[in-house]
């Protein structure tokens, strides 16, 4: 780990997404249901990082699920983006999944509104040069950046952009070690081969040609199981522009979530974090509980789907409703649901501030610059 410490890089470099700078390289991840809201969203943004509201069932924490819920889901999402504007002048985003069946609505009302960057993951987000009329794409004033989790989906999607004389403005690169559900096959995640170490440096090469082509730089943003300071140092040596970080930023009193949600992360020792197999189709990371506990041994959750959310989904043949699952236990109801979680999440022990979780991060980012310079200096004196 030679480049920043050559630089002599104390302070974080600067993250630059389409022009939008925040002071610190770091986006707080999109959390659904219902964890990552304007509250945290504009927390975040507020201490100098890029804040992300999940676009997922808002309305649901809100209310009873009506006939009128997806156009609910709609307003609700432009109530918290406007909640986030008003209680920050900072950089504020939205994560959207591509699988949601109301993507291409949400992707709309999420540019109408005027957020400064839509992260779309949880699919192949193909179409969405073709969602924007050619004065949005002219006025640029929202940020497109798609979440991969591999050199091949990334050069699948910019290449099928790039037809459609489009570039994304960064690129988000989620490894396995990320909460909820999971870009990756089961037997995957354990994978040294598709860990974040060996993606994330495929990927800044498959990004590579497209920035040459487009004229512009396309940052390059590590996700999945980052949680200090000093793992920030090493993404970014590694090549990475920034960091996405979601788990660490939970147990702040900012969080949108339930305190009792919060305490599940501070409660869980870490062989309570395991793979769960979502009914979606998807491996996910959640903390074991006695939902899932009762979902494994066959207890099947009966309930009526009151709006088919995922496109994946087939309601008839699942064991329970994943999103009200999710959005009970964002409500702090974890008898009937759950919590998803980073690899990282049986670290937190208390609940801080969103500012706190900065100090730490820049001191423990600066603890290690100090220490790769005294081991730099240690190892020229011995050659020497």
């Amino acid at each position: 780990m030679d480049n920043l410490i050559q630089n002599n890089l104390r302070e974080m470099p600067e993250l630059n997404i389409g022009g939008l700078k925040p002071k610190y390289p770091i986006i707080q991840g999109g959390m659904g249901v219902g964890i990552s809201l304007s509250g945290l969203a504009s927390a975040v943004a507020n201490e100098g990082g890029i804040g992300v509201i999940a676009a997922v069932g808002i309305s649901a924490t809100k209310s009873e699920v009506s006939k009128t819920f997806r156009k609910d889901n709609i307003d609700s999402l432009k109530e918290e983006i406007r909640k986030a504007r008003a209680l920050s002048d900072g950089i504020i985003g939205v994560n959207i999944m591509v699988a949601l069946t109301d993507f291409d609505n949400i992707f709309a009302a999420t540019v109408e509104e005027g957020a400064d960057i839509a992260f779309v993951g949880a699919g192949l987000p193909l179409r969405v040069p073709k969602l924007l009329t050619e004065e949005q794409k002219k006025e640029h004033k929202t940020r497109i950046v798609p979440i991969v989790s591999s050199a091949r989906a990334t050069n699948i999607i910019l290449r099928s952009w790039e037809k459609n004389n489009f570039y994304p403005d960064a690129v988000v690169v989620e490894g396995p070690k990320a909460g909820g559900h999971l870009g990756f096959k089961e037997e995957q995640i354990t994978d040294p081969e598709y860990s974040l170490d060996k993606i994330l440096p495929e990927i800044i090469d498959t990004v590579k040609p497209y920035e040459e082509r487009s004229g512009r730089k396309i940052p390059v943003i590590a996700a999945g199981g980052i949680y200090t300071g000093s793992d920030i140092f090493k993404y970014l040596n590694m090549g990475a522009s920034g960091v996405q970080m979601a788990t660490r930023f939970v147990t702040t009193y900012e969080c949108d979530a339930d305190i009792k949600f919060k305490e599940a992360y501070i409660n869980a020792k870490e062989e309570d974090i395991n793979i769960i197999k979502s009914p979606v189709g998807l491996p996910g990371r959640a903390i074991n509980n006695g939902f899932l506990i009762d979902v494994k041994n066959g207890k099947k959750k009966p309930f009526k789907c009151p709006w088919k959310c995922l496109i994946t989904c087939d309601f008839k043949t699942t064991p329970y409703c994943i999103a009200q699952a999710l959005t009970n236990a964002q409500k702090g109801n974890l008898k009937d649901g759950f919590a998803f979680a980073g690899a990282n999440a049986y670290r937190a022990t208390e609940v801080i501030s969103v500012r706190e979780v900065f100090n730490s991060l820049a001191e423990e980012y600066k603890y290690t610059v100090s220490a790769f310079e005294y081991l730099g200096n240690f190892r020229k004196q011995l050659i020497s």
